[in-house]
């Protein structure tokens, strides 16, 4: 790949080019690695165009930091010394949120966020905006894994499970990991416009826009596992036919208890209705068979939906994606060499970034 041209920059009425936004990133003990390495690569990579942004590490004393990999991070300095920022990204932890709750990294997060025009979060680092107040009566997501704890914690906050990110005015706040690349995309964009950020995602081989929420990546992807005989005999009526249309009273009957007394055990043990969970254990058998190969056409027959266009509504109703898509991203690779491309640098900003020529894996 030639290396890309630098974007002319625009000059202020001195003649003299704008300078670079300073983005500061907070560093901690116990922080996860790609979660302010993915960020911080994506403005690095911007400097190749518009030669826009002057990334800064802190942490709260200036001191080394070892990340949750064991990672020994050094930085730029502590946080009272970091200046006026830009931007300040405070990323996640596995260790959330009882590693935000020292009053020394609070006060570092509040510093750094009244000296920044704009705040972000990775993953977990909701957490840190939160316990700081800094999400107050705002739109924010975080991982998947810790959207109920933060909704449940912080009831003031509008927490949407299913976004990549979400920006709430000058706030912004990312799922999980490799969201926060994302993030730093979209905030490239805004900066800079979609070409440059485009640009960036063609170097890095990643897509700038995502389809479908992370529900498509969330453990709870799957049917919530049955406890009681109840459940498991609705689990065992299910999977022994999917196919089969039977109705609330012939599912009770099956599990040997009344209609009413059905709806409530299902609704304590798993919170939703017995038609409902039937519905995730389809899906659940349709993801299995996505996973392996079969087309749209033969999930939707062998999981008990009456045509593909009702297998289809169902399925993006629930993950926010196509079947199609899902199994594109999900699907087994099998133990060959396999050969993959993203699509061509043609696309426009709401699809993937070119990747020029096909990538090849290795044989496992």
């Amino acid at each position: 790949m030639s290396p890309p041209q630098q974007v002319p920059r625009p000059r202020d009425g001195l003649g003299t080019p704008p300078r670079r936004r300073r983005v500061g990133v907070f560093l901690f003990d116990q922080v996860k690695t790609l979660d302010f390495v993915g960020p911080a690569e994506v403005f690095t990579e911007a400097n190749q165009r518009v030669d826009g942004y002057d990334v800064r590490f802190f942490s709260h004393d200036g001191r080394d930091v070892v990340t949750s990999m064991g990672l020994r991070v050094g930085v730029d300095a502590a946080a009272a010394d970091s200046g006026p920022l830009d931007l300040v990204i405070v990323p996640g932890s596995e260790s959330a949120p009882q590693v935000y709750r020292p009053d020394e990294v609070q006060d570092a997060v509040r510093l750094l966020a009244s000296r920044a025009d704009r705040v972000a979060s990775i993953c977990s680092g909701a957490f840190a905006l939160a316990v700081t107040g800094l999400l107050d009566g705002k739109s924010a997501t975080t991982h998947w894994k810790f959207t109920g704890a933060l909704a449940a914690a912080y009831p003031s906050i509008d927490v949407r499970p299913d976004s990549i990110f979400v920006r709430d005015g000058d706030t912004y706040s990312s799922a999980g990991v490799a969201a926060g690349i994302d993030l730093a995309l979209a905030i490239v964009e805004e900066d800079h416009g979609a070409d440059v950020a485009r640009s960036i995602a063609q170097l890095l081989l990643v897509y700038m826009r995502r389809s479908g929420g992370q529900s498509q990546f969330s453990a709870s992807v799957r049917a919530k596992p049955a406890r009681t005989s109840i459940a498991k005999a609705v689990a065992d009526y299910i999977h022994g036919d999917p196919t089969r249309a039977g109705s609330l009273a012939d599912i009770a009957a099956h599990a040997n208890v009344g209609v009413r007394h059905l709806n409530r055990v299902i609704r304590d043990e798993l919170g939703m209705t017995p038609i409902q969970y039937v519905g995730s254990l389809r899906l659940d058998v349709a993801l299995g068979m996505l996973e392996a190969g079969d087309t749209v056409g033969e999930v939707a027959a062998a999981a008990g939906y009456a045509s593909p266009i009702a297998f289809r509504r169902a399925f993006a109703a629930r993950y926010n994606t196509t079947p199609s898509e899902y199994q594109r991203r999900f699907r087994t690779t099998g133990a060959g060499a396999v050969e993959t491309s993203l699509p061509s640098q043609g696309h426009q900003a709401g699809t993937a970034a070119g990747a020029g020529p096909p990538l090849q894996r290795s044989p496992l």
